[in-house]
């Protein structure tokens, strides 16, 4: 993994247009009240892959069932759902949009009983290799992280679901003791607090967790004097995630393949260091490259991917503290876990296996937190993140 954007670094055409066609359409059934559309983001640059992939999920049985290419667009890694289910939002992970040093931002209109998706409008990022999208609390405005450039930006969203140009942009500079993968800043990850007073932003470049005031009426970001928290020199924080209580954030770092826990202050946006814990065995001596980072909906459960390992490290939590307790590791049953995903009832955890081009689902056992295969493993070229709409 290298500083221009780990395994998948790509220049592409000049002003040629990310969204390549319509999608391919389905002849099954539509979809039923109760089920999922699953739309799965991948890597389309030197792979077999076309774009977003849709796939059917019964809650009930923990079961995928293909539909197919919801859209063919270029490089969507990270992908994002409106509130409201009716808009879907992915990165195009370039690095040179229309002549620009950028990524672009596309905009779909979801069709939740087929599955398909709609181009709505695409728009530049302001940095390139945007790596990771979001969006506030109310909807009205989505935020990405560009890693290649180190900027975070946010862009409104127009009441048609399409994206209006940016309202908001920060350039982060610094740097951090590791000269290869830290020689500059490379925002990872951006999301907003609990009650969406403000934009926390996970710099691997900076080993911190930037914070930001965030107005949602106008989707600017304002620097806050007290507003960062650190992990550890060379950690390479990547993704964060709040307990579902508000009351604690968890790191997951990258390049330390550590989970950094915090106590988090509502009033003013601070964060306190509380533990740090490994996310792999005490005897593992491979590559450290962790990935993503949940907790469980019921809060007594964190889950974390390991690159490298290839495994979900599980810990229990501490409820009164938010500490982490080590569960062990089950192996996802690929290679490189970029990502993986609790579906919405929180029975079933699916990891998406990059380098093996599968998706393996796990059944999660609610007073244990275990992670048991189901048996069921899809093929998915490149998978790299999946999100899920519910059927109306």
């Amino acid at each position: 993994m290298k500083i221009t954007r780990r395994l998948f670094v790509i220049t592409l055409i000049l002003s040629a247009p990310l969204f390549l066609s319509s999608p391919a359409q389905t002849k099954e059934k539509p979809a039923s009240k109760g089920q999922y559309v699953a739309y799965v983001g991948t890597y389309t640059t030197k792979t077999k892959s076309k774009g977003i992939y849709a796939y059917r999920f019964d809650p009930a049985k923990g079961q995928l069932t293909s539909i197919g290419v919801a859209a063919e667009t270029v490089d969507p890694s990270f992908l994002a759902v409106h509130p409201s289910g009716k808009y879907l939002y992915a990165v195009n992970e370039i690095g040179n949009f229309n002549g620009e040093v950028s990524g672009a931002l596309s905009a779909f209109a979801v069709d939740a009983k087929t599955g398909s998706l709609k181009f709505l409008n695409q728009v530049p990022t302001r940095g390139a290799g945007p790596c990771y999208v979001s969006l506030d609390k109310t909807g009205a405005y989505v935020l990405v992280a560009n890693y290649d450039s180190g900027s975070i930006a946010s862009f409104p969203v127009h009441g048609d679901g399409s994206l209006g140009t940016a309202s908001g942009f920060v350039q982060h500079s610094g740097t951090g003791p590791n000269k290869e993968r830290q020689e500059g800043p490379h925002a990872h990850w951006i999301g907003t607090s609990p009650d969406n007073r403000f934009a926390l932003a996970v710099d691997l470049g900076l080993d911190q967790v930037i914070v930001y005031g965030f107005d949602a009426s106008k989707g600017i970001f304002t620097p806050m004097l007290s507003g960062f928290a650190k992990v550890k020199p060379g950690s390479g924080p990547r993704h964060l995630a709040f307990h579902p209580n508000g009351k604690f954030a968890y790191v997951i770092s990258e390049m330390a393949s550590t989970v950094t826990v915090f106590s988090y202050r509502p009033k003013n946006g601070a964060f306190s260091t509380l533990q740090t814990i490994s996310t792999l065995p005490t005897d593992y001596s491979g590559p450290k490259e962790g990935a993503e980072i949940a907790v469980h909906p019921s809060g007594k459960f964190l889950y974390a991917s390991n690159r490298g390992h290839d495994s979900i490290a599980i810990f229990a939590i501490d409820p009164k503290k938010g500490t982490l307790r080590s569960l062990g590791q089950v192996l996802t049953g690929g290679k490189t876990p970029r990502h993986f995903a609790i579906d919405p009832t929180g029975a079933y955890l699916l990891a998406e296996n990059q380098e093996s081009n599968n998706v393996v689902v796990f059944h999660i056992d609610p007073a244990t937190g275990s992670l048991t295969p189901t048996g069921q493993a899809i093929e998915v070229p490149s998978p790299v993140c999946i999100t899920f709409v519910a059927v109306p």
